[in-house]
């Protein structure tokens, strides 16, 4: 600081470009200091919103402490390490997460866990009976039912589902006849692509999971080696 003759203050280049670097540095700091003050209220707040909740996996129960906002496949993925029901489209567009809710097919991306508490869930991992495979299981590996096998999991739960649903007398909007239900020994190709259109393979194994499914509802399915065609090139032809 400067006087001049009179004894008024005075400010120096320097001076002032110190205060204004000063300045500066504070206007920069302070809203770094208010985004950590404001992540701290956060996850203060968001601890306090957990809700203890108990679920049915498999046949095992499961205590979590989550946020009342998690889905149930973030639950099962993250929290239970039960990666087989996979996240696709995370908006219920894909079916690759589709699991099994008291014997309904849901998709997991949009259940909230908080609200399965007392049901019982099935994902992939419970089907199989130990070492022994679910007929459904097998029967997409016999028929070539999958090829990258990403939504695999959730077109077996979703199978699952279909073949119970037609033993309870379910119809669909391809039904013929509301007033008689299809049986397994008749289900038709276009119901079971019809029940499963919620389910997405973009591989396009579809021929294999259909066959897959007619196996195990007692049919006998064509061969996976049916669906190819082969021809003579062109070239090589008389």
């Amino acid at each position: 600081m400067e006087h001049d003759r009179k004894g008024r203050g005075k400010t120096s280049r320097r001076g002032f470009l110190g205060q204004a670097l000063t300045a500066a540095g504070t206007a920069i700091a302070a809203p770094s200091l208010l985004n950590q003050t404001s992540n701290a209220q956060d996850s203060s707040q968001m601890a306090k919103d957990n809700m203890q909740v108990t679920l049915n996996v498999n046949g095992k129960q499961q205590s979590l402490t989550i946020e009342p906002r998690v889905t149930l496949l973030d639950a099962l993925r993250d929290r239970l390490g039960l990666v087989g029901s996979k996240k696709g489209c995370d908006h219920g567009q894909c079916g690759a997460c589709t699991v099994l809710i008291d014997g309904e097919r849901v998709y997991s991306c949009l259940a909230l866990a908080v609200m399965q508490e007392g049901k019982e869930i099935v994902t992939i991992e419970g089907l199989a009976k130990g070492d022994t495979l679910h007929p459904v299981q097998a029967a997409f590996i016999e028929n070539d039912g999958f090829q990258c096998g990403y939504c695999t999991p959730g077109q077996i739960c979703a199978s699952v589902a279909l073949l119970d649903e037609i033993k309870r007398g379910c119809a669909s909007v391809v039904t013929p006849d509301l007033t008689r239900p299809p049986q397994l020994a008749e289900l038709s190709e276009a119901e079971i692509k019809e029940r499963l259109s919620g389910n997405l393979c973009r591989c396009s194994a579809y021929n294999g999971i259909v066959a897959a499914v007619q196996q195990v509802a007692g049919q006998n399915p064509p061969s996976p080696l049916a669906n190819l065609i082969f021809s003579e090139p062109e070239e090589t032809r008389a």
